[in-house]
């Protein structure tokens, strides 16, 4: 007996579909993700809605009745869209599809249920809910997509071969629904993708990236990234990443697997933190690391300078993905850079100045960087892992309290540039940069307060330092 779902479309949507279609005795089906989302209860506000014939028309008569102004139509694909309310809805005429080798834009007829759901790239995104009321809200489930849902299965429609190979892209989306549904891909399928793999070249990088950067955004990221190198894509697209696998031993001395270190780090962050670019900050931390290795006989492995080299790797990187070179960019640079520096106030003594310093250039990126640095807290010693942790709780005490004591976040010191241009009649010269960076160093080092009256003093005394005339004595706002 066929299943039916006709309780769970209760949406005007479906409603005023279903009403049309049934009066102009048409063939149209809900399809693809809502249905799997709709059985797997999971938000979703996109709508796919197949139609056998004119997807357009479809979409018009829908948006008329439903009173809504904008449709925007793509005649050249047959698709139609609209937002009503909080949905995202699109129409598409039924369609066969053919595929050349080199591209993954196919060639396209029109075509039934069947060959439209042939086209779907898995079964759970191949099952359809029919719209006509004469059997509104059945299930048409001709790969067993519903056994999928329930094993928690990936699995093509077709032979996985012919899928990846016509469609490339399909390979990120499986390993992205695997990793954002916790399923396991089908084995013929995973051999599929590790066999097509090249084939990914001929995808945009834009597109790839944007399956990559959902995997980062899922639950557990690890497990798209372990499922990407697994199949070689990840090498297709982020080489600098694959170079970050394997140990090497030397005098019985190994340094740990900074591939699988990276993606604990990322499933530690994805725990605090839903922001991508703070994800991609523990992705790219200790991606010099290959470059910068060395051997020393007396202390072992070191990676010496990574975090700086990082930092430079860093545009480049996100230049070839296509990723934000704006602030965005600059903000995982930032923190790749800095990453080092609150584990070593744990490791160390904790000083007001290493704290005023740290404080100073991480500016308002402090507690992204602190969460960055705590999810990098990684050992199998659980010991080694607790005694970290508690030391790193001291200094996020130490961070509060200096930053209540001397305000030092993106602070600039209190004596401008104008203010000593017009203290001793000065044009651009390099005493004003001079002055302000000793103020700011004494600022820092908690030789003087950060307040007007002391930095005065101090520009004072420095530019009689530097054989400089007053000639008019400064003021400040009280």
């Amino acid at each position: 007996m066929s299943k039916n779902y006709a309780a769970f479309l209760k949406h005007p949507v479906f409603k005023v579909a279903s009403q049309i279609v049934t009066e102009q005795n048409l063939e149209a089906y809900v399809i693809g993700g809502f249905v799997r989302d709709l059985i797997l209860e999971r938000p979703s506000k996109d709508i796919d809605i197949v139609v056998v014939g004119s997807g357009l028309d479809l979409a018009k008569l829908c948006a008329d009745k439903l009173r809504v102004k904008k449709v925007s139509f793509f005649h050249n694909f047959g698709t139609a869209q609209f937002k009503y309310k909080d949905l995202d809805v699109e129409f598409v005429g039924a369609r066969k599809e053919s595929y050349r080798s080199d591209s993954r834009k196919p060639l396209v007829e029109n075509g039934t249920l069947a060959d439209d759901q042939n086209r779907r790239d898995f079964t759970i995104n191949a099952m359809a809910l029919s719209l006509h009321a004469s059997n509104f809200g059945d299930l048409i489930d001709p790969f067993n997509g519903m056994s999928d849902l329930e094993k928690g299965i990936i699995r093509t429609p077709l032979d996985p071969d012919t899928t990846y190979s016509d469609d490339p892209l399909r390979m990120m989306r499986a390993i992205r629904f695997a990793t954002q549904l916790d399923f396991k891909i089908e084995s013929k399928s995973l051999q599929a993708i590790l066999d097509n793999s090249e084939r990914l070249d001929i995808i945009s990088v834009e597109r790839t990236m944007d399956e990559c950067n959902k995997i980062i955004l899922s639950a557990q990221p690890s497990r798209g990234f372990k499922l990407l190198h697994s199949t070689k894509l990840l090498q297709r697209f982020f080489p600098e990443m694959t170079d970050l696998c394997g140990i090497e031993t030397i005098n019985g001395k190994t340094h740990k697997d900074n591939f699988y270190h990276t993606l604990e780090v990322l499933d530690n962050i994805s725990e605090n933190t839903d922001n991508l670019w703070l994800r991609w900050a523990a992705i790219l931390h200790d991606i010099a690391k290959p470059p910068t290795k060395r051997f020393d006989h007396e202390t072992g492995w070191t990676f010496h300078g990574h975090e700086d080299l990082g930092a430079r790797m860093t545009p480049r990187i996100f230049k070839r993905l296509k990723l934000p070179l704006d602030h965005k960019m600059k903000y995982v640079q930032k923190l790749v850079r800095l990453h080092l520096r609150p584990i070593a106030l744990v490791k160390g003594s904790v000083t007001d100045s290493a704290i005023r310093r740290l404080l100073n250039e991480a500016g308002d990126d402090i507690d992204d960087l602190m969460t960055l640095c705590n999810a990098d807290i990684t050992s199998k010693n659980e010991f080694k892992v607790k005694k970290y942790r508690k030391n790193f709780e001291l200094v996020m005490e130490k961070l509060k309290a200096v930053e209540e004591k001397d305000r030092i976040r993106n602070f600039q010191p209190p004596v401008s540039g104008e203010m000593i241009m017009q203290t001793f009649n000065l044009g651009p010269c390099a005493e004003i940069g001079t002055i302000k960076s000793r103020i700011k160093e004494a600022i820092l080092e908690g030789e003087i307060p950060n307040e007007p009256e002391e930095a005065i003093k101090l520009m004072l005394k420095i530019a009689d330092e530097l054989g400089l005339t007053l000639v008019n004595h400064p003021t400040f706002a009280k």
